[in-house]
């Protein structure tokens, strides 16, 4: 056990707590850590007779971190020097303790992409909630989210990046990727994820945000496909994907009113969309390549579902 410093004690004792310290201690027991360093503890490092790695559970805290504050590799190391609350969530003790520099922060992050681990990460955490029972799955709404992608050409390679496509949505292009998602009818928690660039329709990667056992499909009009209505239906599955007018056949009246039924349910999709885009600002892409990204964006969507679900997981 390392000595606490006097101020560690003097934080520790302090009468204010803080949005931040309120927000990491209601993570430190809604991310199932022990069973998530167990995915990833085959491929980390072990000690040999050189330095000795630092330990997983802080490296893991801190790759969290990241994610949640939307740091860069120098920003995270710098947080840490700066940051007494990020210091104790991470189990960091100035004096007695190394700091990671941002060279081993980002080897981290390499790792877990190499070895596909941030999404077994996201496997996990559904199969614990889905233990716990806070995950049903069974209606499943399908959406989409674009995920903008810097369009300058000012960089060493003096190009875009070839894997981020333009696509239109309203009056109004844009350039970068697309997150299609499938979630519970119940509080919007993500069960599937597919990465794509930002030019595949959504209906494309229809089947792969499925779970197979769904008695109602939810979706908005870009699914609107009569031939996989009639399949699916067919197999005794209820089809609520909004109704498509065109300008020969414009929606009645009903149709419109039955789709503003189905919205109230469809709604909940966004859920999980706000809490990665608007509380932890990931609105744009940080690395080159829709592989890295998806790895993050396996990451975000199930530190999202925990996050939608803490207060159950707390203990009381």
């Amino acid at each position: 056990m390392s000595q606490i410093s006097f101020g560690s004690l003097a934080h520790l004792e302090k009468k204010k707590v803080t949005r931040k310290e309120r927000f990491l201690n209601e993570m430190e027991h809604a991310v199932p850590w022990a069973r998530l360093e167990k995915v990833i503890q085959p491929a980390y490092p072990k000690a040999g007779a050189g330095r000795h790695p630092i330990g997983l559970s802080k490296m893991l805290r801190i790759y969290f971190m990241q994610q949640w504050f939307q740091l860069s590799d120098p920003g995270m190391e710098d947080a840490l020097y700066d940051s007494a609350s990020m210091r104790c969530f991470a189990g960091i003790e100035l004096g007695s303790d190394a700091v990671p520099d941002e060279t081993t922060i980002l080897n981290f992050r390499h790792l877990l992409e190499a070895h596909e681990l941030t999404k077994r990460i996201f496997m996990e955490v559904t199969a614990e909630l889905e233990e716990k029972g806070l995950l049903v799955k069974q209606g499943t709404i399908v959406d989409a989210t674009i995920i903008a992608a810097p369009p300058s050409t000012k960089n060493q390679a003096r190009s875009r990046d070839p894997e981020m496509k333009h696509t239109k949505k309203g009056n109004q292009w844009h350039f970068g990727m697309k997150t299609h998602v499938g979630t519970d009818t119940a509080v919007g928690l993500v069960h599937a994820m597919v990465c794509t660039p930002a030019n595949v329709h959504d209906s494309q990667v229809f089947e792969e945000l499925l779970h197979g056992q769904e008695p109602q499909i939810y979706g908005d009009k870009a699914y609107a496909n009569q031939a996989r209505q009639n399949e699916y239906e067919s197999l005794g599955v209820e089809w609520c994907v909004s109704r498509k007018g065109t300008p020969a056949r414009p929606l009645a009246q009903s149709d419109k009113e039955w789709n503003r039924s189905q919205s109230r349910v469809r709604a909940k999709v966004e859920h999980a969309f706000g809490v990665v885009k608007n509380l932890w600002r990931y609105r744009k892409v940080r690395y080159r390549g829709i592989a890295k990204n998806a790895a993050q964006n396996f990451t975000l969507f199930a530190l999202a579902n925990l996050y939608l679900v803490r207060r159950q997981l707390i203990p009381t």
